[in-house]
């Protein structure tokens, strides 16, 4: 732990410019000094105390692989510039309290209940009792914190603000009680055990890893529980595109059956073929078994199964196009997937509010502007939020004028990728490592 009067001090005199600009890039970088600033100011302010660590965990975006990490696919994923980042340190007693920015009240967890709470399920305090759960289950000392947290990955628009809240409580207690001796695999881990049995959402494993490890990352889940990552560099800016989400307005509330429907699909339709899990079926033997899945699972699966096996190959051949450089194959790919999700997987419009339809539209008028150039595809879960487009450099301001005009100012939010090896800010440079 550093002391919070040189954090401050190293800011002011622009010792930590460039671990900032290796964060947040060095356009914002004022932006940056300022917020790391005042979150420290109101750490000290508030608990009184005099050192402290300082975390971050990035958002998430999917470039590849759309609902194929429930069935033991892979994908392929990144860790953004926009993160959750807390200043934290011990507290008097055994209670964990966090104060958000932005919000007047304050999250108490004792470290000693650690217990599901149904009254809790869908807050945030569920999700940072669940992460005390997962430290204590794997053996780990959990006591008191006092932490501030600034998020700044938008909510609603698919970049998994859930997850780097999830993972950047746990790197606060990985820092503060385990010495940083908790690997980013068991952070996504514990993530999404607190997320699936304390928060109540069925959600899978990929969002927590890319928030946990950082950078671009092929991910295979045919071992689930310890899935085969790999590291992808590559800069899209300097390949001559800026990789943006468009936030559609569309809300995300009462959005879990339609997301929790998916994989119950393909699974009821897996088990036609013996198995309980799509990976390593073919298109054939779907094809050869349309009645039997029809009759288990009904049209709907058929569509969806096949997405997934076509998916599961196009992932991974995104990855091999990023790791030879190959920008216009890994282009074509995007578009094919994300045909694949409006046309099979149907997780573009939501049965629930069928003239709400502000992801096909967000397509639609990207396509119709790019005329053939970039790519573009639905963001994350779908249903409703945000789509993803890659922008020749050269249009993203027509373009932002041209979204904003569509949906509201602000809409399109640029995206840069989150380098490994910036878990944790100190002062003698970053600390953490980011790889699995």
């Amino acid at each position: 732990m550093d002391s919070i009067a040189s954090f401050i001090r190293n800011l002011d005199v622009g010792s930590l410019d460039a671990t900032l600009s290796e964060l947040y890039g060095s356009a914002g970088l004022s932006i940056q000094r300022q917020r790391y600033h005042n979150l420290l100011l109101r750490l000290e302010k508030w608990s009184g105390c005099r050192r402290a660590v300082l975390v971050t965990a990035p958002g998430r975006t999917e470039l590849g692989g759309n609902h194929t990490d429930h069935n033991n696919g892979v994908v392929l994923a990144a860790g953004v510039h926009l993160d959750c980042l807390a200043a934290a340190c011990f507290g008097d007693g055994p209670t964990i309290r966090i104060r958000s920015e932005g919000f007047s009240g304050c999250i108490e967890v004792e470290s000693t209940d650690f217990a599901v709470h149904d009254d809790e399920q869908g807050t945030s305090t569920a999700l940072v009792r669940g992460v005390v759960a997962g430290f204590v289950a794997r053996g780990w000392t959990v006591g008191g914190v006092d932490a501030c947290v600034s998020g700044d990955v938008p909510l609603g628009a698919g970049l998994s603000s859930s997850a780097a809240f999830e993972v950047c409580v746990g790197q606060v207690i990985n820092q503060l009680y385990c010495d940083g001796a908790v690997t980013p695999l068991e952070l996504a881990q514990i993530g999404r055990e607190a997320e699936n049995i304390h928060f109540g959402k069925p959600c899978g494993f990929m969002d927590q890893l890319a928030c946990a490890s950082h950078g671009i990352l092929s991910i295979d889940f045919m071992t689930p529980e310890t899935p085969k990552v790999e590291s992808i560099d590559c800069d899209f800016g300097a390949n001559g595109y800026q990789l943006v989400v468009v936030d559609t307005g569309g809300s995300h509330a009462d959005l879990t059956p339609e997301y929790a429907a998916i994989p119950d699909e393909m699974h009821r339709a897996s088990r036609v073929f013996g198995q309980d899990v799509a990976r390593g079926l073919t298109v054939q033997q779907v094809l050869d078994n349309v009645s039997a899945i029809r009759k288990e699972a009904g049209d709907r699966a058929v569509l969806r199964l096949i997405h997934f096996i076509e998916e599961n190959e196009r992932a991974q051949q995104q990855a091999d196009a990023l790791r030879v450089g190959d920008m216009d194959g890994f282009l074509a790919l995007v578009k094919q997937s994300g045909d694949s999700s409006w046309r099979l997987l149907q997780n573009c419009i939501s049965t629930t509010n069928a003239l709400e339809q502000g992801i096909p539209l967000a397509l639609t008028m990207t396509e119709r502007f790019l005329g053939g150039a970039g790519a573009w595809r639905v963001q994350g879960g779908g249903f409703a939020g945000t789509i993803q487009a890659y922008i020749p450099n050269e249009l993203v301001p027509s373009y932002t004028e041209f979204m904003d005009e569509v949906f509201k100012r602000g809409s399109v939010v640029p995206l840069s990728i989150r380098k490994p090896g910036f878990d944790c800010v100190r002062l003698n440079g970053p600390g953490g490592g980011g790889g699995v």
